[in-house]
């Protein structure tokens, strides 16, 4: 670069510049130091020359005319160069002076139009094509309405606003165009890496690339492929780590839980008391999993392997079990094998109600009398069927509808819930035994009554063998037709009930003086209410009596009971009894 060269600000080249005024590139240089013919913008004209229409037009001073569209003006050939860069101009025509206006068509001379021997360094050009092709640097055409300059001779920058390219350059000094896939690949402006390779335009010429934006960002280019970031080598490490850490320790839980012994605490636990509930025909697995979830045991493996060893696992029966968290499976085995450890309330078949009550005080935990209390004034609010008779007679609406069977309990139970469930399972019982519609069948008045011959059965029967028998005596004797004890039941369990006694041994004179509607020696018929709660092998035997014609029967020794059809051979039999019990007294 000369020094008339271009620099970073917007001024146009200097005249004596050596390369001022060099045709041979279609850069626009030498044509921004003249101002537009007339003082003022001319008109654009189409690209197609018309030499032929103008041919013979003369143009007159100060009648500038719109041109058609042509190349380029023809100037003159010789003309005296001045400092500022052109002819003298005529303020009072409007134009240079010295400088005639030539005629507005051009033949076909092969020459571009303006070269002259006059100026130095010019040389022919081929014919001008009609249709030629659009110039990418001809950002500023001479023939392009201008703005008027400040003061006369002085022609705008076309370079000088931000959005403009930067000057062209002649054909020897312009660098080649960047590479497309290049140019593709580099990084965004706003990246790191991109800025490191421009730091501004006056470095890009300094670097005697000839200057622009353009020489700036080539310099960032030209090292190859763009360099991987730190994130992302990051990122493929930790996916890495991960892929094998999980590999190992997959594989690690997989040999460990193959080969290795099951996870198993030590101990009989950490104090801490919970619930756990065996369903009824569960497996020593399952077994183990609900002990596992409730954090009784470590794992359920550990629980099957003590299990298998102990061979009184066999004998875990269902229900509910107070244990401890974090106890070994051995400890876990030793505590539901011994029913005892069962937190459950068994009530045998027989029990009274005022029995049941005291079991549930306390099992419980409650003073005694608590649940006796909540029956006597919850009785209507605990689910009795409606068909239960209530009366003044009646001692415990409750009797005969505490279903005899055992009972889960938990931390939630109180008397009111338990006695809601035994009524409840009584309910259910009778009704799937349909004892609504057998009660007619066998000529009692109401199914309650059915309730209370299966009470009696219940209770005077030792053996569940003997129960049809003892039932068909009792329907034998409430028979019109019974002559021998005149409808009379005659149980001594009646008096046993009234007295809360269980004597084997009733004398014939309490038989007589209690006077007491449930004393069947005294009154007629059947008690007010049941005087037990029955099983279901009472309650069937109820429901089926046996066949055989059977009126009596006395119980030997407790645990054997003949029956008789005949009083003569009941007379027989008490008196053998008799004199057995004065042996045993000594009397």
């Amino acid at each position: 670069m000369t020094e008339y060269g271009r620099g970073s600000g917007p001024e146009p080249w200097h005249p004596e510049d050596p390369l001022y005024g060099d045709s041979g590139w279609s850069g626009h240089e030498a044509q921004q130091g003249r101002m537009p013919f007339g003082g003022g913008p001319q008109q654009q004209y189409p690209q197609e020359p018309q030499h032929q229409q103008y041919l013979q037009q003369e143009q007159y001073p100060g009648q500038m005319q719109g041109y058609p569209q042509q190349p380029h003006q023809q100037m003159p050939v010789q003309q005296p160069a001045y400092d500022g860069g052109g002819p003298p101009w005529d303020t009072a025509h409007g134009g240079y002076t010295g400088v005639p206006q030539a005629a507005q068509g051009y033949p076909d001379t092969g020459q571009y139009p303006g070269a002259a021997e006059g100026y130095p360094g010019t040389e022919a050009y081929p014919a001008a094509d009609p249709y030629p092709a659009p110039d990418p640097y001809a950002g500023a055409d001479p023939y392009a309405q201008q703005p008027v300059g400040g003061y006369p001779g002085e022609a705008p920058d076309l370079y000088g606003t931000p959005e403009a390219y930067p000057p062209p350059k002649p054909p020897g000094r312009r660098d080649p165009e960047p590479d497309a896939e290049a140019e593709d690949d580099e990084p965004d402006e706003d990246s790191a890496l991109a800025d490191s390779g421009r730091d501004g335009d006056d470095d890009g010429r300094e670097a005697g690339s000839g200057g622009g934006r353009r020489a700036g960002r080539s310099k960032g280019k030209g090292k190859g492929k763009p360099k991987r970031s730190g994130a992302a080598c990051l990122v493929a490490a930790l996916v890495i780590a991960g892929v094998v850490g999980g590999g190992g320790y997959y594989g690690y839980t997989y040999l460990k839980a193959r080969f290795g012994s099951a996870e198993d605490y030590a101990g009989s636990g950490n104090g801490e008391s919970v619930e756990v509930e065996i369903p009824n025909g569960a497996t020593v697995a399952q077994m183990g999993s609900i002990l596992k979830e409730a954090g009784v045991v470590a794992s359920t493996q550990a629980f099957v392997d003590a299990a298998t060893a102990d061979k009184r696992s066999t004998g875990i029966q269902p229900g509910t079990y107070t244990l401890q968290k974090k106890m070994s499976s051995a400890s876990a085995i030793a505590v539901l094998i011994d029913p005892s450890k069962l937190n459950v309330l068994t009530i045998p078949e027989g029990k009274r109600a005022v029995d049941v009550y005291k079991m549930i005080d306390k099992k419980l935990g409650k003073p005694e009398g608590t649940t006796a209390q909540v029956a006597q004034q919850q009785a209507k609010n605990l689910g009795l069927p409606a068909w239960a008779v209530s009366t003044r007679k009646v001692r415990d609406p409750l009797e005969g509808f505490l279903y005899p069977t055992r009972y889960d309990l938990s931390k939630e139970t109180t008397p009111e819930s338990l006695l809601k469930q035994m009524v409840k399972n009584a309910n259910d019982k009778y009704a799937a035994l349909g004892l609504e519609g057998k009660a007619k069948e066998l000529g009692l008045a109401n199914p309650y009554e059915l309730v209370i011959v299966a009470s009696l059965v219940q209770v005077e029967g030792n053996k569940h063998d003997d129960f049809r028998k003892m039932s068909e005596v009792i329907y034998n004797r409430l028979k019109p037709s019974n002559t021998a004890t005149n409808q009379k039941i005659e149980f001594d369990s009646t008096i046993n009930y009234i007295k809360g006694t269980s004597n084997i041994n009733v004398s014939r004179e309490e038989t007589r003086k209690i006077d007491d509607p449930y004393n069947t020696y005294r009154y007629a018929g059947l008690p007010p209410g049941p005087i037990s709660n029955p099983g279901d092998e009472a309650v069937n035997a109820a429901l089926d009596p046996d066949k055989g014609g059977w009126m009596f029967f006395v119980s030997i020794d407790g645990n054997t009971t003949t029956f008789t059809k005949t009083f003569a051979e009941h007379d027989k039999l008490v008196t053998e009894f008799n004199e057995r019990q004065k042996k045993k007294s000594g009397g």
